[in-house]
């Protein structure tokens, strides 16, 4: 048939079915997420799924110690052997980021991250798990790297510092599932079960990684990648190191984050242990309470810094705390519980100035370096993160045990106090800087 104006008739809408067609006839389309949405949860779940494998060592950590038939110390190695693969993997990974980019890099680098996460329920004795501890810090080489690239690409600026406290704040969810979590299922399943399952759920946030990451904004076009040869790209690297300011820089993330780690992600399950007898339930109830004070200090960084207009003297302001905190604890060997938990949960809050100093670090290299200037920058975190589980787990070892753990906790404030001195020497890198 024809319509009277002698043209086609027009389409006939078919009848709508009583129920879901109705209902999706009047409902408004969905909007898709947005791109920086999706970036962001992609970022949530790269270093939140880190910063579980770096803490859910500590709550089952006496439970895992007794029956691969180890001492302390293993804790101590364990957390040192992740952080050592992180630092021998820093370079590569900075060129990585620069030439593959981070979407690619980060993907690439979940086969050892899985393989890791599964030989840790495998481990038959404590060289197998140390090994499996070392593989899987190797996947994780990239994710906090990748974020500090990712938010410098797609923010800038003084929205800089915020975009990462934001990410490193919501990314604690992961410290949080080591904590409670993670101890109930290690009571249901055993330490091995809740590992295996944590190798399962690597894989799942390496897939979702996959599909919403993105290496720059939609409305911005890609850079080209720079065809470097290898010296180029070595030459790049000494560009990096000789860069003025970046050794007080260095100084203060050589310590600064370890410090924390090692308090969150080691020791405070062990000290909670040993001095106060509490079950794997209560300290990964601790544990969970730390995580949360330290996503409310680092989701409170970014507006602070903006407000005061420095990094630096929040940074000293910060640091400085914390020594006094950890010399409490050393001078003080057994405070009543309340008060032992409340001084770590202090550390937690008032370690949240690393991701400034992070700031502070990137502000010093120009765009095409950023992958190796942040990665270069990182190298001191994770050399810290190495180095002072590996010596705190020999100090608790080696001591005896009514000098363990004031030894321990003064043997970080020390280092986080002469980390501080060479920060002094740095030069301020406002966020605004036009500001008066």
């Amino acid at each position: 048939m024809r319509d009277d104006a002698g043209g086609p008739p027009p389409p006939r809408t078919p009848p709508l079915r009583a129920g879901q067609d109705l209902a999706r006839a009047t409902l408004p389309p969905r909007r898709a997420p947005s791109p920086a949405l999706l970036l962001t949860l992609a970022l949530l779940l790269a270093t939140g799924l880190s910063q579980f494998h770096r803490t859910a060592l500590g709550v089952v950590g006496p439970e895992l110690a007794a029956e691969l038939g180890a001492g302390p110390g293993l804790l101590g190695a364990a957390n040192g052997a992740f952080f050592l693969a992180l630092l021998v993997l820093q370079v590569p990974v900075g060129l990585a980021l620069d030439r593959l980019g981070p979407r690619r890099t980060v993907a690439w680098l979940a086969v050892p991250a899985v393989l890791g996460a599964a030989g840790q329920a495998l481990a038959p004795d404590a060289g197998w798990f140390l090994a499996a501890r070392f593989l899987l810090g190797a996947g994780m080489a990239a994710s906090f790297m990748a974020s500090v690239v990712l938010c410098s690409r797609w923010w800038s600026g003084p929205g800089l510092t915020t975009a990462l406290s934001r990410v490193f704040a919501l990314s604690q969810a992961g410290i949080l599932l080591a904590g409670a979590p993670f101890a109930a299922t290690a009571e249901w399943l055993g330490w091995r079960g809740a590992y295996a399952l944590a190798a399962v759920l690597t894989a799942l946030c390496a897939l979702l990684w996959w599909r919403w990451a993105a290496d720059d904004p939609p409305d911005r076009p890609a850079p080209a990648l720079r065809r470097e040869t290898l010296a180029q790209a070595l030459r790049g690297q000494v560009t990096v190191w000789r860069t003025p300011g970046l050794l007080p820089v260095l100084s203060m993330h050589l310590v600064g984050y370890a410090v924390m780690t090692t308090v969150l992600a080691v020791w405070a399950g062990p000290y909670l242990a040993d001095r106060y007898g509490l079950s794997p339930e209560a300290r990964g109830t601790a544990i969970l309470g730390m995580g949360l004070l330290l996503s409310l200090g680092l989701l409170a960084v970014g507006p602070v810094e903006r407000r005061l207009n420095t990094r630096k003297w929040l940074v000293v302001a910060l640091a400085a705390a914390v020594v006094i905190v950890l010399a409490v604890l050393a001078l003080w060997p057994r405070p009543p519980l309340p008060v032992g938990i409340g001084l770590l949960a202090l550390i937690c809050v008032l370690s949240c100035y690393p991701v400034v100093v992070v700031a502070h670090g990137r502000s010093l290299f120009p765009d095409h370096l950023v992958g190796r200037g942040a990665t270069t920058v990182n190298l001191a975190q994770t050399l810290g993160c190495a180095a002072l589980p590996a010596i705190t787990g020999w100090v608790v070892a080696a001591a005896p045990p009514a000098l363990a753990w004031p030894l321990a906790f003064g043997t970080m404030a020390v280092a986080l106090a002469l980390g501080l001195c060479g920060y002094l020497a740095s030069r301020d890198a406002p966020p605004l800087p036009g500001r008066g």
